[in-house]
């Protein structure tokens, strides 16, 4: 790191526990964040910040006043533009260094088996079932751990998923694709912004702990699913196991053996 880096990520540096070796795999690190909505704007932000080396942004929609009350990467200004071009100017307004791939449409297949090799870690951070079993699947045939999170109402949601764990569940045992809960979206039920804004810092604390490399007492929430209850601010843990039938994870892990 030269003297400016050195300045920038200071506080960090100064945490007893946060070496610079930390900062420095932070820097080479490459994090793809599927979302740049209430989720995605604030984790992207922390992830600027913190210095995460090279960011790959994926989210197909454009920004509305709607949108506004949460998404705080987002501007008056750009209402209309691309999510994705709204959120890397904000970052690059945080931090210059960072390097900003976007991707302006909706993900696939495809695109995420194009994106996700490589990677040190995904964040989930759209609000569609369907599109969270396809990175939960893709993130798990790269090897690539998986933070997710969601928020609705008054309740959000968070849990990693790490294929390099050998007990860790993946997102399918807690949540099977073949039993879809009824959807429910915020443009119709309605969040609570600072929750949402909440899981979303959540999500870029366990991504930053799982690039910085950083050991015991630094576990991360793999194996467990922490739920926040917004109207008094409480919050359950729950220990989630892998499930040896699962469709996703189990398949993938009798292929190995």
């Amino acid at each position: 790191m030269d003297d400016a880096q050195q300045l920038r990520y200071s506080r960090h540096l100064l945490l007893d526990d946060w070496p610079e070796s930390a900062q420095e795999r932070l820097l080479a690190a490459h994090a793809v964040v599927i979302g740049a909505g209430g989720l995605g704007a604030p984790a992207l932000l922390y992830l600027a910040s913190a210095g995460v080396g090279r960011i790959t942004v994926i989210d197909p929609d454009t920004v509305e006043l709607s949108n506004l009350q949460r998404q705080i990467a987002h501007s008056t200004e750009a209402i209309g533009q691309p999510k994705v071009d709204s959120a890397r100017t904000a970052m690059g307004r945080i931090n210059p260094d960072v390097q900003v791939q976007t991707v302006a449409r909706a993900a696939d297949d495809a695109l995420l088996a194009e994106r996700l090799p490589g990677a040190d870690v995904v964040l989930d951070c759209t609000d569609s079932f369907a599109t969270r079993q396809l990175v939960n699947r893709q993130a798990w045939a790269a090897g690539v751990p998986l933070v997710s999170a969601s928020a609705l109402r008054w309740d959000g949601q968070i849990s990693v998923f790490d294929p390099r764990q050998a007990d860790s569940p993946c997102y399918a045992c807690l949540f099977p694709p073949d039993v879809p809960p009824e959807e429910t979206r915020c443009a119709l039920l309605g969040v609570f912004a600072p929750v949402v804004g909440l899981m979303g810092v959540m999500q870029a604390g366990e991504a930053l702990k799982l690039l910085a490399g950083l050991g015991a007492p630094h576990q991360s929430l793999a194996g467990h699913l922490l739920m926040l209850d917004g109207r008094d601010w409480s919050w359950t843990r729950l220990r989630v196991r892998h499930d040896p039938a699962c469709q996703v994870c189990g398949t993938a892990r009798a292929l190995k053996a």
